[in-house]
């Protein structure tokens, strides 16, 4: 099956079997189950197929076998070092899978036989030739390409380029050497040689020194496919057909014409007897080989029918253990959603046993809730009458509040009206004190005079008359003196009782304010803590519904 599918028919149909990119990865999954015989191979050369695909579709400018000129491949990358670097890495992922498949291949093989030379052996070297072919080309372009961008970039940026690069050229070289020593390959394709030591990137005119490596398949080994096996079939006839020949040669000589046993001799038989005994063996002979061909014929029919059914039994054995797989996912998905459904029917039967209990729970909460609608409504009429009383009681407050406030201006007016009398009176008993002064003043004075006056009438007799003149209107100034301070001394005595009655009334005044205020506050209270009580029933009626 896997020459078949490395038919160079496929490259030409490439863009046409991109849309099945996915059915390539299903079978390569489903080939990677099987870990013995075909299945490894056959899964990685899906995957190899699948990589070239999506490497033509990123790259349309590469050709289905590759081949390409210098000038080509420059123009692929546009000029454009960020294309060329891509290109690189896409490069190294395509020959990284053209290796899988070439180490895959030559790890299955027993390599202590001559497995060239076999039908299983030529049946999975046979796709490697065009892994050759593209491999050689593969390694040139990585080769030139890197020189580029070592052209274009430093070193320290390229150097897990250089370091993918030299990985693969190690294996590849080890690939190619034991590629060439295979018998199979030696008449089908001239596989090149690597150089010992991979190329120096860091100098640049080891670029003129690197040689591109070329594949050479002869004419006659055009069909690769279906020559090996029949060579093998031809091979194997003839060694067979020989067999008998030995055999009988080393039985009855290997010349007629000598007689090594003496048959001239023996039983007395003549030359006739002997000639025809020798047709008959020969006949049978021939008979035997006849009938031996086709017994190989028949066997390796036979052997090719069993290898065929054998490989669509591990097809099937694979499927079968695709399906396996999809049949025990789908259990346990299954399982998974019976659990999901036992546990929404428990669910179910918790909410219905839960629906009932809310049920009685219902019934009960709308006989409490119809008794708390009654109580609401007898708390919303309570609730309107006390609306009804604060309105009133605020009404009220409001008219304390002015009668405090008119007080209070009441107030404020007699204490401005008594601070104005008490500066009055000060002034007017300053001015008294001020003037009963002088008039002390002047009685000290007068004293004085009198005095000197006394001296004066004991000093002259002559001016007695004078002197009691003097003394007269002295005597009538010290009684108008009198009369005055008593007069002011009643003027105060008389302010200080109007400043004593003043002083009596805003006492009073005081003493009925605050008896009013103390009368307001007291009815505040008491609508305040009605106004509470009905906002506490509110509360607790709302805490019930």
């Amino acid at each position: 099956p896997m020459t078949a599918v490395s038919s160079p028919f496929l490259w030409q149909v490439l863009k046409d079997s991109v849309r099945y990119k996915s059915e390539l990865s299903d079978m390569s999954r489903m080939w990677g189950h099987l870990s013995e015989g075909y299945g490894q191979l056959c899964s990685i050369y899906l995957k190899l197929l699948r990589t070239k695909m999506e490497f033509h579709t990123k790259n349309p400018r590469f050709p289905g076998n590759l081949q390409m000129s210098d000038r080509q491949l420059d123009e692929t990358g546009e000029n454009d070092v960020n294309n060329f670097f891509q290109l690189t890495v896409e490069m190294f992922d395509y020959l990284e899978c053209e290796l899988n498949l070439f180490q895959t291949v030559f790890n299955s093989l027993d390599m202590s036989r001559s497995v060239s030379v076999t039908a299983a052996g030529q049946c999975r070297l046979a796709p490697l030739i065009q892994v050759i072919l593209d491999c050689s080309h593969l390694y040139d372009y990585t080769v030139k390409l890197l020189f580029k961008l070592h052209s274009c970039l430093p070193a320290d940026t390229l150097q897990g380029h250089r370091d993918r690069f030299l990985e693969q050229f190690k294996k590849l070289k080890d690939l190619f050497y034991r590629s060439s020593n295979l018998q199979y390959f030696k008449r089908l394709i001239q596989i090149p040689q690597l150089p010992e030591n991979p190329p120096n990137f860091l100098r640049a005119s080891a670029l003129s020194e690197h040689i591109s490596p070329v594949v050479v398949i002869p004419v006659e080994a055009s069909s690769p496919d279906s020559e090996p096996i029949m060579d093998l079939v031809d091979m194997e006839t003839s060694s067979q057909q020989s067999l008998p020949e030995n055999k009988f040669d080393d039985i009855f000589g290997s010349s007629f014409s000598n007689d090594p046993f003496n048959f001239n001799s023996q039983n007395g038989m003549n030359k006739d007897d002997k000639d025809q005994l020798i047709e008959q063996l020969h006949r049978e002979i021939g008979n035997l080989k006849e009938e031996l061909k086709n017994f190989k014929a028949e066997s390796h029919r036979l052997v090719m029918q069993l290898k065929g059914r054998i490989s669509e039994l591990e097809a099937e054995l694979a499927e079968q253990l695709h399906l396996k797989q999809q049949a025990l996912d789908e259990s346990d998905f299954l399982r998974t959603e019976l659990d999901e459904l036992k546990k929404r029917h428990e669910d179910t039967e918790k909410a219905q046993r839960s629906l009932t209990e809310i049920e009685r729970k219902a019934q009960a909460t709308e006989q409490r809730y119809m008794k708390l609608k009654e109580k609401y409504s007898e708390l919303v009429q309570n609730h309107a009458d006390l609306l009804r009383k604060n309105a009133e009681v605020t009404k009220q407050v409001t008219v304390a509040r002015q009668v405090q406030g008119d007080a209070e201006r009441e107030k404020k007016e007699l204490e401005d009206s008594f601070q104005q009398l008490s500066k009055q009176a000060q002034r007017k008993t300053q001015e008294q004190a001020e003037v009963l002064e002088t008039l002390k003043r002047e009685l000290m004075a007068s004293k004085q005079e009198i005095q000197n006056l006394r001296s004066t009438v004991e000093c002259s007799t002559q001016s007695e008359a004078e002197q009691s003149t003097q003394l007269a209107g002295l005597r009538h100034e010290r009684d108008t003196l009198a009369e005055t301070v008593v007069q002011h001394d009643q003027q105060r005595a008389t302010l200080q009782a109007e400043v004593e009655q003043l002083r009596a009334a805003l006492e009073r005044e005081k003493e009925n304010g605050s008896k009013t205020l103390e009368e307001l506050q007291c009815r505040l209270r008491e609508k305040v803590g009605v106004a509470w009580e009905r906002l506490a029933l509110e509360r607790q009626a709302q805490e019930w519904l």
